[in-house]
């Protein structure tokens, strides 16, 4: 199953805790759509990356097809994905695979995978930005999960194993650029899911230590040093930990507490305390971190 579909399972479980407050979340993510199509960002403009998060939001209320928005003929107009960067790219993909592959040409398909491969480094991973020879956590899990929603796998795609050593830090973790000697959650997240997509056990230390990275109140640090946690961490690194089959139930009530504090009213979630803006992105973490926590 691919990255996206293991997502959405779980965020699908959400509207059990929501209850009532689901129909919130709904009215929030359609007053998201814009005319032309596509999702608004938070500047209001349709945005490729926005529109995956409203797109996988609606369908994790479970609602039927006919009442998600059909973003087909906003997405034709991006092609095959000429002039776009990396993660827009990989956005456009998954995309594409929310409102039906189908309808983009297999010639289109192919041509976007090879933009995406064009960002391959010489260890054998991907960075989002272009001409890099070491890979990111980030460029190697959004290529990943690219070429899932395209129906493949990346060229070779065990040099992507090869490449993870080179992130690795001191603590155990795992940092989203070479040479950081401090890990990252989203960084350490992404690889232990990307251990597993690619059968291959997580260190354990980096699962112990992603599961420090949880405050005795609730909620996920993003940097052990942080201020305060933070809404996306907290899903991904419940998102990883549930992947290994890692027991973190003693953090479910007061994770459950920490995005309790971050939910509004309006129908979505703040990405921690000090955001003033609701946005798709982070309504999705929060539909994730609440479907880990509702089992």
């Amino acid at each position: 199953m691919s990255f996206r579909l293991e997502m959405l399972q779980v965020a699908r479980l959400a509207p059990k805790l929501l209850g009532e407050s689901a129909a919130l979340v709904e009215t929030f993510y359609r007053s998201r759509i814009a005319p032309e199509g596509g999702v608004l960002d938070r500047n209001d403009k349709p945005d490729l990356y926005y529109t995956v998060f409203g797109l996988e939001g609606l369908q994790a209320l479970s609602l039927d097809a006919a009442k998600i928005p059909d973003v087909r003929p906003w997405l034709a107009g991006y092609h095959d994905g000429a002039g776009l960067d990396f993660v827009h790219l990989c956005c456009l993909a998954r995309c594409w695979a929310n409102a039906g592959m189908n309808d983009l040409p297999l010639a289109s398909r192919e041509t976007l995978a090879a933009r995406v491969e064009a960002f391959r480094c010489a260890d054998g991973g991907y960075h989002q930005a272009p001409n890099r020879k070491k890979s990111s956590a980030y460029g190697c899990l959004l290529a990943w999960g690219a070429y899932q929603d395209l129906g493949g796998l990346p060229p070779e795609p065990w040099r992507l194993a090869e490449c993870m050593g080179g992130l690795r830090t001191p603590d155990g973790a795992w940092s989203n650029e070479p040479g950081i000697p401090v890990g990252s959650t989203t960084a350490t997240a992404a690889m232990v899911a990307l251990h597993r997509h690619m059968d291959m056990p997580p260190p354990p230390e980096a699962v112990d230590w992603l599961m420090r990275q949880c405050l005795p109140q609730g909620g996920f640090l993003a940097l052990p040093a942080a201020p305060l946690p933070d809404l996306l961490s907290t899903a991904v690194a419940l998102h990883a930990l549930d992947a290994v089959q890692a027991d973190f139930s003693r953090l479910k009530e007061p994770c459950l507490d920490f995005v309790d504090s971050l939910w509004n009213a309006a129908g979505g979630f703040h990405g921690n305390w000090t955001d003033d803006t609701l946005d798709c992105e982070y309504t999705y973490y929060g539909l994730l971190a609440l479907g880990h926590l509702s089992l």
